[in-house]
């Protein structure tokens, strides 16, 4: 069974071919809807809170917040362009921050060496899951929701529900503290991170073959694709990408727990699925899965300093991915209809 198919429906030149500029338009609507209220949530904030929204500081604060959310938001994508969908992201992230700062604060190891572990254990969770899903032949819901689960009963374990902490070398800490005026480190890291998915998605043949397993997989079997291969090495990208969050995570906090992180999970996944509503509707995609993650930092923002309550945030999550995911299968069933 797979998780998730995409392709994309975004109108060729063809399809826009002889359309009136309202009809264009409308044609394009799908594609830029999301940006465009973004933006329009950006000015009605804005209006409505003059004072406190339209501000370097909020901007800042934006940033901040939810940089780790976007670079999670990538790590869910790479697995969703293969027609799979990797959980482990939301719960990796609880046991590699603590690994993180365990390494150093009471095995001695040196924050870089202690990054470089992290990261390679997060691509030897990923290298499971890739291997349950395409040896074992186990869903890929089914296998990450599993491994997930274990890392963070093995966090629970280790820290006994304690909170992990000790001195931290100031090198490690610029890892999140760091900035470029009112720009911090972390949304530079998402710049980078989702530049380089750009162009590996978009220019380079790697990305065709995902979108090609993704729409079907024993077709991209039968054009000489390893389906195999590229389905785990995703998966492996994945586990990088989650344990690089955990490492910026670490660095954030100052300490570990393993109460911290499965809170990233639901708007990580929020973002990924709006990706795939827009830029390139029906299809995952880096700029798409930048905007979802926005126009939730953007709303979330807006509604809080509106006087929305604590459960703001994880209400208004919760509907978005429903409808994210709504829209998703009406792109799909939209597909199927046109080529049938």
């Amino acid at each position: 069974m797979q998780s998730l198919r995409s392709n994309a429906l975004e109108p060729t030149r063809a399809d826009l071919k002889g359309l009136s500029f309202g009809g264009r338009l409308l044609r394009m609507l799908p594609v830029y809807g999301l940006p465009l209220l973004t933006l329009a949530l950006i000015i009605l904030f804005s209006l409505l809170l003059p004072d406190t929204f339209p501000t370097a500081l909020n901007a800042r604060s934006i940033m901040a917040d939810k940089s780790i959310i976007a670079i999670l938001s990538l790590a869910a994508m790479l697995p969703m362009m293969a027609g799979r969908i990797d959980l482990t992201v939301g719960y990796g992230i609880v046991m590699w921050h603590i690994l993180a700062i365990s390494l150093q604060t009471q095995y001695g190891f040196s924050w870089e060496a202690a990054c470089v572990l992290v990261v390679l254990a997060g691509a030897g969770a990923g290298l499971i899951n890739g291997l349950l899903v395409e040896v074992a032949q186990i869903d890929s819901f089914i296998a990450s929701l599993g491994t997930g689960t274990i890392l963070y009963a093995l966090a629970l374990w280790y820290t006994g529900g304690q909170q992990v902490m000790g001195t931290l070398p100031q090198a490690f800490l610029d890892i999140n503290d760091w900035s470029i005026g009112i720009v911090p480190i972390p949304a530079l890291y998402v710049v980078c991170l989702a530049a380089l998915l750009w162009v590996v998605t978009e220019r380079l043949p790697i990305g065709r073959y995902l979108y090609a397993i993704g729409a079907n997989p024993k077709a991209a079997a039968l054009n000489g694709i390893r389906v195999r291969a590229y389905v785990i090495g995703i998966f492996v990208a994945s586990g990088m990408l989650t344990a690089f969050a955990g490492i910026v995570l670490a660095s954030k906090l100052m300490i570990g727990q393993a109460s911290v992180g499965l809170d990233y999970l639901l708007p990580a996944l929020v973002g990924a699925f709006l990706g795939s509503t827009t830029i390139r509707p029906g299809r995952v995609n880096v700029l798409g899965t930048l905007c979802g993650v926005l126009i939730l930092a953007v709303g979330i923002s807006g509604i809080q300093q509106l006087g929305g309550q604590f459960y703001v945030e994880p209400l208004f999550n919760g509907i978005t991915l429903i409808i994210a995911i709504g829209i998703a299968g009406y792109t799909q069933r939209r597909r199927i209809s046109k080529r049938g």
